[in-house]
């Protein structure tokens, strides 16, 4: 698979975790890309942490509003009826368990849902931003690249520095559907261009093979 595809079957995917009515986070990048693939019955509420409620898609070249930006400084739109607020305001409502899901990348997960997304040592960094707060969210969704230069993503304990302990929920990668739970990683979907061989041995952390395993879900 090349970049391209990977990214869109990741970004497929995470789309059927999606309910109508659900207000959701999406960090920048791949999980972007999310909203494209939703059915045409499914409407979700797009929050971004620096203040709208109803953000819209990226706007036409030529049609951007200055005055509407996501929280990664790119342009949008805000859909009829959105609402705008401080930033303050809108990560009370992050805390305050108002926003269902979050979908982000991330460089490493844990077995056990510790999550390092914001930086490498040694390499300049603007910050965490908001996404120690948005791991507050009902369900958080990690949307990557199964490894990082053939290196394992998922591991047994991450080694780079924590954006949370034990928050993530899923895992969603090209290679398949990863549930976090308390006895630990359960492969629960695999991409048929895969065998489970091939995902053991592209991810550290133990991976319990559910009993129900079913084709990864993308059509």
């Amino acid at each position: 698979m090349d970049k391209a595809q990977i990214r869109e079957t990741i970004a497929k995917r995470v789309a059927k975790e999606l309910k109508d009515g659900d207000v959701v986070n999406l960090g920048i990048g791949l999980p972007t890309m999310v909203p494209n693939y939703l059915p045409n019955d499914v409407h979700v509420i797009l929050q971004t942490e620096n203040g709208m409620l109803g953000m819209g898609p990226t706007p036409a070249e030529g049609e951007e509003d200055l005055n509407l930006i996501n929280s990664g400084g790119g342009f949008i739109t805000a859909q009829p009826g959105a609402v705008s607020f401080s930033s303050a305001d809108s990560f009370c409502m992050v805390r305050g368990g108002h926003v269902d899901k979050t979908i982000l990348g991330a460089m490493q997960v844990a077995e056990n849902g510790d999550i390092a997304n914001w930086m490498v040592p040694g390499k300049l960094v603007a910050g965490m931003g908001g996404a120690m707060d948005l791991m507050q969210a009902k369900t958080v969704i990690v949307a990557m690249e199964h490894t990082q230069k053939g290196n394992p993503k998922i591991l047994h304990s991450c080694n780079l520095p924590l954006t949370a302990k034990n928050a993530v929920s899923l895992i969603v990668t090209e290679m398949g559907v990863i549930k976090v739970t308390k006895e630990g990683l359960v492969l629960t979907e695999l991409n048929p261009e895969f065998t489970v061989d091939d995902v053991k041995a592209a991810t550290e952390a133990t991976l319990i093979i559910s009993p129900d395993l079913k084709p990864m879900q993308l059509d």
